[in-house]
């Protein structure tokens, strides 16, 4: 019996010695989009914490109905322990005259627990603060959305429909992630449409391309003409006189960045013409320079009982996979926020 005891213990001591800092660290917990606010409950109360709620408490553009950003919560600084710091999108505010001549911004990964993003926003006065947080709503929201998709790349690229990632390869000479349950697809001439095809939440992506013709090609209304031809050719509805057609009154467009390469950004909602069908949709708009050719990836939900939100961001992190015939790797999606680093060995 002791001999037995002495074994066991040998084998935990030998198990914890080869354990580090870091498989020791705690893994972030919380949803995606998910974020926790440490500020005082007097300060969260008044116009400044208020300008900071507002940024967050946004709806996520292009919807057809109304569905917030982001999850808030909001603790104390004094409350602010292990059980709470492990959450994985955290903005701690900090309002000092003394210690802040201006109001910066910063971020910094697994400060407290792996997988986690912490924002910090440092200012001298309540009143640069709330400056700052309305002058800065669009690139705090963007920020968080980005950090979020980065998480869901790298669970695509462990957990993804090998049916898509083959056609996708086979038919445009790319690489593509799509979520697993993509599974049922139809092929067409530079043209792949791939779906779980279920009747309560109809989860698709589509690929297409046409060559490219100078930068004419990215602006809002050539996208829309050129979306709604390959749409009406490869998607028809059930009966003669019915396809698919993007709404160009509720589309924006905007220039992004994907793999350190310029893309068009497209978002808005689809209907069926001469149906009752629609839904939101998001597409990336991509030059193959390579292949002189234009590369579209783009995902669509048509889902009238649920939600939209999470079926669109995680097909929305499906586009950033794609990678171009001449791309080797694939890149993060680059924040603009000024990133500090962590030095784990100090903790």
């Amino acid at each position: 019996m002791r001999k037995t005891l002495y074994l066991l213990l040998f084998a935990c001591t030998m198990m914890l010695s080869g354990c580090t800092k870091e498989t020791l660290f705690p893994v972030a917990s919380g949803r995606p989009y998910e974020v926790l606010v440490v500020m005082d409950s007097v300060e969260w109360n008044t116009p400044h914490g208020r300008a900071l709620f507002n940024v967050l408490d946004t709806d996520v553009p292009m919807l057809p109905q109304s569905e917030r950003s982001f999850r808030i919560s909001q603790t104390e600084k004094k409350d602010f322990d292990r059980v709470l710091n492990i959450f994985r999108n955290i903005i701690i505010v900090n309002i000092d005259g003394k210690q802040f001549t201006k109001t910066k911004m910063k971020f910094t990964r697994d400060k407290y627990a792996l997988e986690q993003i912490v924002l910090t926003i440092n200012s001298p006065s309540r009143e640069a603060f709330q400056e700052f947080c309305t002058e800065h709503r669009e690139e705090i929201v963007d920020f968080l959305v980005k950090m979020e998709m980065n998480r869901l790349v790298v669970e695509l690229k462990k957990k993804y429909s090998k049916k898509t990632f083959d056609l996708a390869k086979q038919i445009f000479d790319c690489e593509m992630y799509a979520p697993d349950e993509l599974t049922n697809y139809k092929k067409g001439k530079n043209f792949l449409w791939t779906t779980n095809n279920t009747a309560t939440g109809l989860e698709s992506i589509v690929m297409y391309s046409f060559p490219y013709e100078g930068p004419e090609t990215f602006n809002k209304q050539y996208l829309c003409a050129k979306r709604d031809s390959i749409m009406k050719e490869n998607l028809p509805g059930e009966k003669p006189g019915m396809y698919m057609q993007t709404d160009t009154l509720c589309t924006m467009v905007k220039p992004i960045v994907v793999h350190n390469q310029y893309a068009m950004e497209m978002r808005g909602l689809w209907i069926m013409r001469n149906d009752c069908m629609g839904g939101p949709y998001v597409s990336h708009a991509r030059v193959d320079t390579e292949n002189n050719r234009v590369v579209v990836v783009e995902g669509f939900v048509y889902a009238p009982e649920k939600m939209k939100r999470g079926l669109i961001r995680r097909l929305e992190g499906s586009l950033y996979t794609m990678k171009l015939p001449e791309e080797q790797f694939m890149a993060a999606i680059t924040p603009t926020i000024e990133e500090e680093k962590v030095n784990k060995d100090n903790k």
